[in-house]
């Protein structure tokens, strides 16, 4: 029986080759299921998947948690997502004041005209069993703990033909790095964002995908494009994977099965995309183009489009137009030993990869946001594919070995070694002194507050964003003598105490720079407004700050 007869794909070197399952159905010769020498003890395969789900799920929400502890989370995003997903569990849409007063957005806004990403209200029932907005930490930690047995599973088709003890470790090995894998400790770091879903739902597309299971893996594509209206690019570039290998398969029956749901992603996910962006977000209320970032390409899609094809130089000169672009892509594929490159996985990467480094925004450009995690399913995958088809080498497996371990490693300072730090759970003065002027603001308050207090205010009070704008509202919680976003100094806080205090608003409480105030009067306060129907949305102006250094966001 010759090697095309047991795998999808043929045994070759370049990147559109990489081995599979033994089998043509969902069964898999794993390395988990030989017996164990007698008197070894070693755990079943059923307990090795579960210790390593249990202990990926354990120290994201730590982290997490850690993060809440300190005061560290704020209305943006963790405040944000949950308004919106305490809209959906009362069977509402999921309408957000944060977002909504402060970037100006009309009344009927909902978080669907920010990002299209109705997957969320799958964290609804966790409302109904904690109305609390660290339900979302639990269910983000749970959400990527779900990825541990997919990636295992995964490393099991990759090394399905290998000698036993070398599969077993390689699965270990893949769920080790996955779970403790720097992007989903910063991520976690963050608070909640979609990420939560996109992150196990690739890795369900991609798992399915080798399994040649094609309608689940469309299935998990088509979530992931209700997760983030950009997924559907990396959807249509697997599309493009499952093509290219199709095509190489010697079986004729499943090569026309590979090549007709690849090309049905192909089509499908930018597809789901453009419409996502041109009618469900603006019909949702939110702006047409208000994440357009990409202002050295052109004014639009369009105009971008017709400016590289003129001119493609123009894509190098914007990836290299700031130092941090190169460091990232550097950074990114420099920890897996750039073995995803090897591998047609990775073009699921691009498209998502190229919004962040032709971005003009210098938040896309450091890996201390949540972003990276959107990518790590892809390349870890990418990475254990190429390890996977050239087992027999043991150069390339101890590059494999290595880039786990870097990437563990490279995950303790960035969120592993705090949890260890008894004086990282504990907040600064500054910030437990929001959290006790956050307690004495009455339930059914209306509510302007710092940023770091507003996740505590948002599940009890009407809670918005205390910014450039007064709001009028009854209470206002800031800070005196320490910047917060979206203020640009202190001395513009310390302004806006002052602005109230002399009109209508009273001082009833003040501690370590933190000044809660009570509006008893009825005079309007100069430049007082509320977002109305003609409101204009606008994005923040990025500090100077930001963009120099990879590390911190």
């Amino acid at each position: 029986m010759s090697r095309h007869d047991v795998t999808p794909y043929p045994d070759i070197e370049d990147p559109t080759g990489v081995p599979g399952p033994r089998s043509t159905g969902d069964t898999v010769a794993t390395a988990d299921t030989p017996p164990a020498p007698a008197g070894a003890l070693r755990l079943s395969p059923r307990a090795r998947t579960a210790a390593l789900t249990l202990l990926c799920f354990a120290v994201c929400l730590g982290i997490a948690f850690q993060q809440w502890t300190a005061l560290q989370l704020g209305g943006f995003d963790l405040g944000i997502f949950d308004q919106g997903v305490r809209g959906y569990a009362h069977f509402g849409l999921p309408v957000s004041s944060l977002k909504s007063f402060h970037h100006e957005f009309p009344a009927d806004f909902s978080l669907l005209g920010d990002h299209f990403s109705p997957v969320i209200a799958l964290m609804a029932p966790l409302y109904w069993l904690w109305d609390d907005p660290r339900s979302l930490l639990i269910g983000q930690a749970l959400c990527f703990a779900a990825g541990v047995p997919l990636i295992r599973r995964v490393a099991a088709r990759c090394f399905a033909d290998a000698e036993p003890r070398t599969a077993r470790r390689a699965a270990d090995l893949a769920a080790l790095a996955y779970g403790l894998g720097w992007p989903l400790l910063v991520a976690s770091r963050g608070g909640f964002h979609e990420v939560a879903f996109a992150v196990p739902l690739t890795l369900l597309m991609l798992e399915r995908g080798t399994a040649r299971r094609y309608g689940t893996a469309a299935l998990a594509g088509l979530l992931l494009c209700c997760t983030k209206e950009d997924l559907g690019l990396a959807v249509g570039a697997y599309g493009l994977v499952l093509i290219l290998r199709g095509r190489r398969d010697g079986d004729p029956g499943r090569r026309r099965q590979a090549v007709r749901w690849g090309l049905g992603l192909l089509l499908g996910g930018p597809l789901a995309s453009a419409l996502a962006i041109g009618l469900l977000i603006p019909a949702m209320g939110g702006a047409p183009g208000y994440y357009w970032n990409y202002q050295s390409l052109g004014t639009d899609g369009g105009d971008a489009l017709g400016h590289v094809l003129r001119n493609p130089t123009v894509l190098v000169s914007t990836l290299v137009d700031a130092p941090l672009k190169p460091l990232l892509l550097l950074w990114i594929f420099g920890t897996l030993f750039a073995l995803p490159l090897r591998s047609a996985t990775v073009l699921c990467a691009v498209p998502l990869l190229a919004e962040r480094v032709l971005s003009s925004n210098p938040n896309h450009w450091s890996i201390a946001r949540h972003y990276d995690a959107f990518l790590w399913p892809i390349l870890l995958v990418a990475a254990v594919e190429v390890l996977g088809r050239r087992h027999t080498s043991g150069r390339t497996l101890r590059l494999g070995v290595a880039a786990a371990a870097v990437t563990v490693a490279a995950a303790l300072p960035l969120g592993a070694a705090d949890l260890f730090v008894p004086a990282y759970w504990q907040p600064k003065p500054s910030e437990a002194a929001l959290l006790r002027g956050a307690e004495r603001i009455p339930d059914g308050a209306s509510v302007e507050a710092d940023n770091q207090a507003a996740p505590r205010l948002s599940a009890r009070t009407d809670v918005v964003l205390v910014d450039e704008k007064p709001r009028g509202r009854e209470y206002v919680l800031i800070r005196s003598d320490k910047r917060a976003f979206p203020f640009r100094t202190d001395r513009e806080q310390a302004a806006r105490i002052e602005l109230l205090l002399a009109h209508g608003y009273r001082q009833v409480w003040s501690e370590d720079g933190v000044v809660l105030l009570h509006r008893e009067g009825s005079e309007p306060v100069p430049g007082e407004h509320v977002p109305g129907p003609g409101s204009t949305p606008y994005q923040d102006e990025v500090p100077s700050d930001v963009g120099h250094n990879l590390f911190r966001g």
